[in-house]
């Protein structure tokens, strides 16, 4: 047996809805995005968990809750899988940034890698927290299935980071709507991609729902 990671993003927020930045705020779930929360665990409750990381922000936590409260498993709360920080950015919109920030803006859209949005976090800070808590996992954790709740930005870094990919080219490569179950299984080549973004286990309501 392997290991194996689920990494879920969490539901949807009202900041998913308006797509503004939203990445230390600590929003909470919309009506829509706790039902998207149920209907994960209702899908996944059948997998055999070995244990929950979780980001420790109200909107992953609570997606976890459902599939947590069900199976009686503990959530491990990790700060090293929050969102990316988005300095001055936070709470505000694109159009906001562009009038304000341009410069940097530009930069970050350019290489995020090196270049953070004002007053927040690289692609590589990112990564490298990010990166603690999967070898984290890796050490503690030799197979099994181990459920990861996290963020947008945070997942694509990751995957790039496990896959190979350009850190800077996150937002360029990885789709991650909210509520998506991307799938990665450990085995003797290392970190292999099984499933990425999915939402089917939604109601058709809730897949149509903006993904931001």
């Amino acid at each position: 047996m392997s290991l194996t990671l689920y990494f879920l993003r969490h539901g949807e927020t009202a900041y998913s809805e308006i797509g503004a930045y939203c990445g230390e705020i600590d929003a909470e779930l919309t009506p829509e995005g706790i039902r998207m929360a149920k209907a994960f665990a209702d899908a996944y409750r059948a997998v055999a968990w070995t244990a929950v990381y979780v980001s420790p922000m109200k909107r992953t936590i609570a997606t976890a809750q459902p599939l947590c409260d069900s199976l009686g498993l503990k959530m491990q709360l990790r700060p090293g899988l929050e969102e990316i920080h988005y300095g001055k950015w936070e709470d505000k919109t694109v159009d906001f940034v562009k009038q304000h920030y341009l410069d940097d803006y530009i930069h970050w859209l350019t290489e995020p890698a090196w270049n953070p949005p004002t007053g927040g976090e690289t692609s590589v800070e990112i990564a490298s927290r990010a990166s603690l808590v999967i070898a984290e996992i890796q050490q503690a954790y030799k197979t099994g299935n181990i459920l990861v709740v996290s963020h947008k930005a945070t997942i694509r870094i990751i995957l790039c980071d496990l896959l190979g990919i350009d850190l800077g080219r996150y937002r360029d490569r990885i789709e991650m709507l909210a509520g998506a179950v991307t799938v990665v299984k450990f085995d003797l080549h290392g970190p292999l991609l099984q499933e990425l973004g999915n939402r089917a286990y939604m109601s058709e309501d809730l897949r149509s729902r903006p993904g931001t």
